[in-house]
């Protein structure tokens, strides 16, 4: 095997057999404050990133996004975010600030290390397989594997045929490829917001949306927000596949964006019927040819990991109280539903590390240990 330690992809994490009282799956924002909060409740735990380097999923963010167009970033628990130049761009201000937030409190990232499969074994404990086959045992998981490697295209008829260039909304890294070229974008969210108030004024624009945009009227407060995250909760908690915060807060235009507005790029068009060769076409007969069609339509919770537990319910999405997996309370699942996204993701961390040390306690209580600290402190091994 490779060995690997806390913030560094090439040496050894081991020494015991013994299994982790919790494994955290992601160092994004809400996997950062879970191991944050953990830490904090001396409950001893290893935080398994398939990034290569800190930052999640805002690594990725286009390089035209810059700090003046981020909604908002929620400070990591104990640490203030640092004074930041509007013109920074994001990918690389936020990494940046969880690299430090990583070193200054020593939290245990693994990277990289992707998880392919979580799985039982014996003794109700849980087995992590990692995509390259080694594996640890843990009594607890906490699941913040967020959504960016699962961006979501719907399936149209025609798409196949289309001769133009199609992308993702995450494939998207700034607006000079779409200078004179006609664009159709498509989705009703903050990600189709903003890829058009970026292409509206040098690109000839097309916004189409599933339903009818919904414009929030007036500023965006902490009670909003709350409200919104209470929202997607009762989703979740009915056993309903998540819905997006965005979908009740609504959308607004920056001041940035105005000038697109202006030139038209915010009027919406209802979703086309079939894709052809060169464009798409409604059912009434309407057809508009288009160079690129960006797919702005979102992405899904990834929790394929956990397919072998068989957690999803009749609803179609897993069922929770809080951050708890209803059907298995080993499981917290952060960075999901209410918590995928700024307003949540730090509140899920402390909720879910409240939750791993309240099981950890009740074992504790059940078999006379202490199940939240190894035999000898140290760790455990990815055994192969």
């Amino acid at each position: 095997m490779h060995p690997v330690t806390p913030n560094g992809p090439t040496s050894s994490i081991s020494s015991t057999d013994e299994p982790w009282p919790t494994v955290v799956v992601g160092a994004g924002q809400a996997g950062l404050s879970t191991s944050r909060h953990l830490a904090r409740r001396a409950v001893r735990h290893v935080v398994l990133d398939a990034e290569s380097s800190p930052g999640g999923a805002w690594q990725h963010r286009p390089r035209s996004m810059r700090m003046a167009d981020v909604h908002g970033v929620a400070q990591l628990p104990d640490l203030a975010l640092p004074a930041l130049d509007p013109a920074t761009p994001a990918r690389e201000a936020i990494p940046a600030y969880f690299a430090d937030y990583e070193e200054r409190f020593a939290l245990p990232v693994l990277r990289p290390v992707r998880v392919s499969r979580v799985e039982e074994s014996e003794g109700g404990l849980l087995r992590v397989v990692t995509g390259d086959g080694r594996a640890l045992l843990t009594r607890t998981l906490v699941s913040a594997a967020g959504t960016w490697s699962r961006p979501f295209v719907p399936a149209v008829p025609g798409a196949g045929d289309f001769l133009g260039e199609q992308m993702h909304s995450s494939g998207y890294d700034g607006p000079e490829r779409f200078a004179g070229r006609r664009v159709l974008v498509v989705g009703g969210g903050t990600s189709a917001v903003q890829i058009l108030g970026e292409i509206g004024t040098t690109a000839d624009t097309l916004w189409v949306t599933r339903r009818p945009p919904l414009w929030r009227a007036g500023g965006f407060g902490a009670a909003d927000g709350r409200a919104a995250v209470a929202l997607v909760a009762d989703r979740v908690r009915a056993g309903r596949p998540p819905g997006s915060v965005v979908s009740v807060t609504g959308l607004s235009l920056r001041e940035q964006e105005q000038d697109a507005a202006r030139a038209g790029a915010f009027e919406r068009l209802p979703l086309f019927d079939r894709i052809v060769p060169d464009g798409v076409v409604w059912a009434d007969g309407r057809r508009e040819r288009v160079d690129v069609i960006v797919w702005a339509t979102g992405f899904r919770p990834e929790v394929g990991h956990l397919a072998p537990l068989r957690l999803r319910g009749a609803g179609g999405g897993i069922a929770m109280d809080g951050t708890t997996v209803r059907a298995d309370p080993r499981l917290q699942l952060v960075g999901y539903g209410p918590s995928a996204s700024t307003i949540g993701a730090n509140r899920a961390g402390r909720q879910a590390a409240i939750a791993v040390r309240r099981f950890l306690a009740g074992l504790d209580e059940a078999h006379g240990t202490d199940q939240a600290d190894g035999a000898d402190g140290t760790g455990t091994t990815l055994s192969a």
